[in-house]
Order: structure tokens, then sequence, then C-alpha cells
């Protein structure tokens, strides 16, 4: 009952908190910290790594495509209703951007998110309904059939079957439910929290370190609380800092903790930060934190590195769980699909977008309206630009249907101690009616002798 008390006593608890923390859902760590949800968003390193990974999955354009029975070309489905649920508004008070970033927030913190799919027989999917993960309860019966039990604010709680449910899971043991993030990190975002606020004490003590005020003699109890009153007036606080202490009776003064340079304070909240970067899969120079191994040249890669290693993963389990959850049998069918549009990732970067579109318009893979598409650009009036750039080098030249006569007589200003070697040029030259000319044209710049070659 010790536990409960505790709680009972914090005026800052409510009731549901406290149930919450004896089902086991905030747990406490090591160093006596509560870690839960809201403890652990309040860790500026959780936070900064939850923003990277839920801004990158919703910053980047979510469209539903549609595939072509030949799988030669793929368009926007944008006749589909689920099309506008994913490209801009999932409800009435959601953007895309909001609705994904908070989806992205409740993955990677519990391991689980959940929204109702709003369905109509006519109109398919109207909207999709998030819900809190510590509100839901997954329930699987004998027959490995799921079902989900969501609680409401005043209470009451109604069980939905699976396909009303939108369940994005992020890794997991059973295959059903998703691990939770918080549980799994709670050692190191307990410390962090622990070190944080011991700093944070020693600040509203002035940075001093606590210890011993030793006198001679013995001190009643009355002398004992004015002295104590005293010190803590005179000598605590932010606003004593820098004040001699006057000691009188013989008192001396003995400390009895370690500074923060002997406690290697700096060096582990630097190595905290780290660690949670570890626990949420995010690069520590994602989150703008001090590095000695990063350099200029190895920046650019290390953005790649995210890209590759944590985005990716997230978009390819967003865009399967759509596929198996929110399109019908018919949908998968006619060719529907959902697609993450990594592109956007370049908006930040005027000169790689440039160099990246004049590439493909280019060589030949778009168009050059496409390429003005992709800058929200209106398309070019002239023809031409509706028409792949194919590099001659690639193509070469189309080859003459007749023959190519052969010559018959040529004439080059040489010198005449090279008449030999220009004979042999010829010879090897002469099937290839372009080569001669060219060789003809260098040749009688530079030479002056007329020489008469004959074939």
């Amino acid at each position: 009952m010790g536990f409960l008390a505790e709680r009972l006593s914090r005026k800052s608890a409510s009731n549901f908190d406290v149930l919450r923390q004896i089902a086991g859902w905030g747990r406490t760590s090591a160093t006596g910290k509560i870690v839960n949800v809201q403890t652990a968003i309040e860790v500026a390193t959780v936070f900064a790594c939850l923003r990277v990974r839920a801004n990158g999955v919703a910053q980047v354009p979510l469209k539903l495509m549609r595939e072509t029975p030949d799988g030669r070309s793929r368009l926007p489905a944008k006749d589909h209703p689920l099309y506008r649920i994913l490209e801009s508004q999932p409800n009435e008070w959601q953007t895309s951007f909001d609705y994904r970033q908070m989806l992205m927030f409740h993955l990677c913190l519990c391991g689980n998110a959940y929204s109702f799919i709003n369905r109509s027989n006519r109109a398919g999917i109207m909207e999709l309904i998030p819900f809190e993960p510590g509100c839901v309860t997954v329930k699987r019966a004998d027959d490995f059939a799921l079902s989900y039990e969501v609680r409401a604010a005043n209470g009451s709680t109604q069980v939905f079957p699976a396909k009303a449910i939108w369940h994005v899971r992020g890794p997991s043991w059973n295959s059903w439910y998703g691990l939770e993030g918080v549980k799994l990190a709670r050692e190191a975002i307990g410390l962090a929290m622990a070190t944080e606020e011991q700093q944070a004490r020693m600040q509203r003590n002035g940075v001093r370190a606590s210890g011993t005020y030793s006198v001679e003699g013995t001190l009643g109890d009355t002398k004992y609380k004015e002295l104590k009153a005293w010190i803590d007036q005179e000598m605590g606080g932010v606003e004593n800092t820098g004040k001699a202490m006057v000691l009188d009776r013989g008192a001396k003064w003995l400390n009895t903790s370690m500074t923060g340079v002997d406690a290697q304070t700096l060096e582990t909240r630097r190595f905290q930060v780290e660690e949670m970067c570890r626990q949420l899969g995010v690069n520590p120079i994602m989150i703008f934190a001090e590095s000695k191994n990063t350099t200029y040249a190895s920046a650019g890669q290390m953005f790649l590195a995210h890209v590759v290693h944590t985005l990716a993963p997230d978009y390819t389990m967003l865009e399967q769980s759509i596929y198996v959850n929110l399109l019908t049998e018919s949908d998968r069918e006619d060719g529907l699909y959902a697609d993450f549009v990594e592109e956007g990732l370049l908006r930040g970067s005027a000169v790689e977008t440039k160099d990246v579109l004049l590439g493909y318009s280019n060589g030949g893979l778009m168009t050059p309206n496409e390429a003005r598409a992709k800058l929200d650009m209106n398309p070019d009036p002239d023809p031409a630009s509706d028409k792949l750039r194919i590099p001659a080098n690639i193509t070469g030249s189309v080859p003459s249907a007749a023959p190519v006569k052969q010559a018959t007589d040529l004439t080059f200003n040489v010198d005449a101690g090279f008449g030999d070697q220009i004979t042999r040029n010829v010879t090897w030259l002469r099937n290839d009616k372009r080569s001669i000319i060219g060789a003809t044209e260098i040749i009688t710049r530079e030479k002056k002798n007329p020489v008469k070659v004959t074939p």
C-alpha cells in the first residue's frame, strides 16, 4: 500500500493515472523515475526523435495509385474515395500531415496505432477516426480472430471487429500486438530523467554541492533549526550565488557530494542521448546532437542512411498495411496500391531538385512537362515538351537503307613525308563516309602539300 499512498499523495496524479500505474502501463525504472508515455515525451531527446520520424512520414506525399493491367502505366486513382483520405483529409478535424504525424507518435511510443474505419456500403471508406492506444484493448480468440475493446472518455466501452479497425503495429513478438517502445526504453529514458532532475536541483541550489556544517559543542533543537533556516536563507538558491559564507564557533564545511565534473554528468547525459536514439532508431545527427565523428563529407551519407534505414521501413510498413486493411479485394484486383513519393524529401534542396529533374528529363526518364509538374509549374505549350529526350549517345544514328558508296578519289593537303601514314588511314576509314569527311577537314586545315590517294 506504500506505492498507492505515494501516488495518491501527488496532487498532479489523477485516479486514472494511478490505476494505469498499478496495471503496469507506466513502470518505474531503476532510478526510481516513473516512465510512461506522458513522462517519456517530456524528455527532449525522446520528443526530438519522435518528431524526426513522424515528420519524415508526414511530409512525404501519400497517394493512391492505379497500375494498368499490362503493368506499363501507373496513374493517381483520384476517382477512388480513399485517395482524398490518404492524400489530404482523413477526417473532419485533421489533415493528412496531422494524422500521419500522430500515427507515428503512437507507433514509436506504444508500438500500436488504431483508427476506426468509417465505411459506407455505397461510398466505401469515408473517414479514419484515430483512437489513443491506451484506450484500446486487443483480444484474440481461440480461432485467432481479433477484436478491439475501445473505452470512451465517459468510461463506456464498445467492442469492434477486426475489419472495423485499422491496426498498424510496429515490431511484434506475438504477431498481433506491437512491442511498446516506452517499456523497452524504460531504463534509458529513466536515467535521462534522473540526471536532468539532478542538474535542475543543483541549479536551484545555486550550483552548490551538498555538505555538512560542523560546529564545536552541542546544538539543541532550537539552535539547530535556527542555524538550518539561516543557511537556507542566506546561502541557498540561485539568488545567493557568489556570496561569502561566514562561519563562527569554529565551524567547518565538509562536502559530502561529488561535483558535476567528478560525477561525469555531461558525459552521462551525452551518452543517454545516443542510447535513446538507438532505441528509437534515429541517427543522433538528425536531432542536432553533437558528434566528433561527423564531418561535412560524411553528413550527406548520414542523411541518406536516415532515409534508407529509418524512413524507408516506415514507408513500406504503412504501404503494406493500407494495401491489406483499407483496400478491398476488388480494389487490389483493379491494381490499386498506396505509394509514398520519396521525392518530397528533395524539397529542402533546390540544387538537388534541379539536378535530379534535369537528369530525368535529359536522360529520357520523363518529359520536360512532367518535370515541370514536379515543381507545380504550368506545362510548356511546345509539343516537343511532351516527348522524351533520348540521348544520342545511347540510341546512335539511324542507319541508312542504301549502302554507302565508297570514295574513289580523295585529295589531301599533307606534307610529303606523311604520304604512307595518310594512305593507311584512308584505307581504314573510307568505308564510313562521315569519318572520311571528318578526317579530310582536319588534315586539310593542318597540312599544305597536296597528295592524291586512290583507293
